[in-house]
């Protein structure tokens, strides 16, 4: 099924939005944005200088000149909302914002308020126009994230690179990117190295020093210098390409308080419909002195209230902001309904390797015996040199002086290690299993170590250890810090790693619910027992690809996935695209100011609207009340909303 792609319609239908034909990409030409205003400026001038000629009372404008002149200013902005009402009727739709204002503005020309009926309209569409440039300004965020997509690639074909369209170019094929360019599709660079702008996708504005064979992605700028690259994605398939249409139909899904206000808004509307009509007419039967056209005039006010224009445009308008907001932060939620469930979290559970660690082997300690560490390390090395385990590649990093030693004869010991000579010595290299099965004597020390430890034996003697180890990621302890500190008590880590190197990350992180040696669907067990308690609102944060039942099961599944995970983007609610956990904390507070100013808007509209009602049952409140209870507080609301932009997060 076609995906629907994002425009303003998905936030409300408008009818200056489809006069003005903004579809949101190009209200940048200022030719286009005054165009949209035209009307309205022609409208106001009119009225204006209607308003004017009547109080001065002029002789010519009376009678039909009067009237003719204020239909004259009422049709630019009335014409396209009578127009979009009937459209609607046709469709079955009757109680619209669009049907109100026209019955509402018409009734006051039949009853002689002409330039009461001109302001209304007027005041309605210059409400919308600015609800437009709201929008764009919300939409200001994924707008910037749409605008990285490339618009062309240089392929190397025929032996000369050739200047298509990223959709063109195959998998394998190598294409170049100049300096200030982005990079049209993922790939592997080729080139020596290469500086890579990725705020665009991930937020993170410091530049990402990269080495050759490193994976790139697309919609990264290239900062230094000429770099070639092998793609190893479609266009379609990209990171970029998924992330884009993510984003874009991230508003698709509706928040339940947004759902709820649409609802309520359809039965609340026919409501005060007929409680106008009744307005007008039950009072001939209890008022002495019953006068129709005053009690049409109450009437007419109760129907320019009762437009839903303020909660239709300002509540989603304010997730909408939300959900810019983080993704201007390099957070990907994938609809406003997610960020309804975040605000509800008060248990997380957290994977440890990728996710509070750098999932990244680094060795921690050297501890040679009657060998000069770097000659050790070289026996060590040249060892490991045959391994393609990841802690050999670990060991491989060690900067070592002097010539490179080369091991001969090496063999792979089942489950304890590796065998071999080196420099016409024998050379054992693995695990206390290893050195047992040959008669070796280990260190009493080594039983202590609850990390990742490779023991060594030189001709039969115990010659040293090095102690492996995985990273925290530097925000990892603050996270911790403030995920308490924004009220999230329940911390639990689970993790496949071994109980002991769990244990002692928990503790390093000041967490005191930690579970090591689980199997995925171990992890998934520890979720659903928490799950038994009602009470539990659950976020599982994991790397979205061993851990991807308990992102399903969890009632927000949070992946840091980064730009190259695919079953991270498909399977997590919320995606942390620069993989620190510390983004998690600010997603909880971009969720939490989203809800508070949705409710600040659902207050606000209603207590107006409900304190004029009163007021133009009473005969106490204009027009000029009504205007403001309806197009006046749509704009207020939507300012609220806008603040979510502008809004600085900082860790507490």
């Amino acid at each position: 099924m076609k995906k629907k792609k994002l425009n303003l319609r998905d936030i409300k239908p408008n009818s200056v939005k489809e006069h003005s034909k903004d579809d949101g990409h190009n209200h940048s030409k200022g030719s286009n944005n005054f165009k949209a205003y035209i009307p309205a400026i022609v409208s106001f001038v009119m009225l204006i200088i209607g308003i004017a000629l009547d109080y001065f009372d002029v002789n010519f404008f009376r009678d039909w000149i009067l009237i003719v002149w204020y239909i004259i200013a009422y049709i630019p902005v009335g014409f396209p909302v009578v127009k979009e009402g009937w459209e609607s009727i046709k469709k079955g739709d009757v109680f619209t914002e669009f049907f109100l204002m026209s019955i509402a503005t018409i009734g006051a020309f039949i009853i002689g308020e002409y330039p009461e009926g001109v302001a209304v309209m007027l005041f309605y569409a210059v409400g919308e126009l600015f609800q437009n440039a709201a929008v764009n300004r919300a939409k200001g965020n994924i707008k910037a994230l749409l605008d990285v997509r490339p618009k062309e690639a240089n392929v190397f074909r025929d032996n000369d690179y050739k200047s298509v369209s990223p959709e063109d170019v195959n998998i394998g094929e190598k294409i170049q990117i100049r300096v200030g360019e982005k990079i049209p599709l993922d790939g592997v660079l080729l080139s020596e190295k290469a500086s890579l702008n990725t705020a665009a996708l991930t937020g993170e504005s410091k530049p990402d020093s990269i080495q050759k064979e490193a994976k790139v992605y697309a919609g990264s700028i290239n900062l230094e210098s000429v770099i070639e690259i092998e793609v190893t994605n479609k266009f379609e398939d990209s990171s970029i390409a998924r992330i884009l249409d993510l984003v874009q139909n991230a508003t698709t899904r509706k928040s339940k308080t947004e759902l709820f206000i649409r609802q309520f808004a359809r039965i609340y509307t026919p409501i005060v419909v007929f409680l106008a009509i009744g307005v007008t007419f039950i009072p001939y039967f209890f008022v002495g002195d019953y006068v129709f056209r005053d009690w049409l005039y109450r009437a007419l006010i109760f129907l320019v209230i009762s437009c839903p224009c303020a909660l239709v445009i300002s509540i989603p308008l304010g997730y909408f902001g939300g959900l810019g907001a983080a993704s201007k932060n390099g957070i990907l939620f994938k609809g406003a309904s997610f960020l309804d469930a975040m605000t509800k979290i008060n248990t997380l559970v957290m994977d440890k390797t990728g996710t509070v660690t750098k999932g990244v082997f680094k060795i921690k300690e050297v501890k040679a015996i009657d060998w000069k560490e770097t000659e050790f390390m070289q026996y060590l090395m040249a060892m490991e040199e045959q391994s393609t385990h990841p802690i050999a590649k670990a060991i491989l990093e060690y900067k070592a002086d002097g010539e490179d030693f080369e091991a001969t004869e090496v063999s792979e010991i089942a489950g304890k290690g590796l065998r071999g000579f080196v420099n016409g010595k024998t050379v054992l290299v693995g695990n206390k299993a290893l050195m047992t099965a040959n008669n070796i004597n280990v260190p009493s020390e080594t039983e202590s170590i609850v990390e990742s430890i490779v023991l060594v034996a030189i001709d039969n003697q115990f010659a040293g250890y090095v102690v492996i180890a995985d990273e925290l990621k530097e925000d990892a302890k603050e996270t911790i810090v403030n995920l308490q500190k924004v009220g999230i008590k329940n911390i639990m880590m689970l993790s496949g790693d071994k109980d002991s190197i769990t244990q002692q990350v928990a503790k390093e992180l000041n967490i005191e619910n930690a579970k090591g040696g689980l199997l995925p669907e171990d992890k998934l067990n520890e979720v659903e027992i928490l799950k038994k308690n009602p009470e539990n609102k659950i976020a599982f944060i994991g790397d979205g690809i061993n851990d991807a039942p308990v992102l399903a099961a969890s009632d927000v599944g949070i992946a840091m996935g980064g730009l190259g995970s695919d079953v991270a983007i498909e399977t997590a609610d919320v995606i942390i695209q620069t993989d620190q956990p510390s983004k998690v904390v600010r997603a909880i507070q971009i969720s939490r100011s989203t809800r508070k100013i949705v409710w600040q808007n659902i207050a606000l509209a209603f207590g107006v609207k409900v304190i004029v009602l009163i007021l133009g049952a009473g005969g106490l409140a204009t027009m000029w009340e009504a205007v403001f209870a309806d197009v006046g507080v749509a704009l207020l609301a939507i300012l609220n909303a806008v603040r979510l932009q502008r809004m600085k997060w900082n860790y507490l």
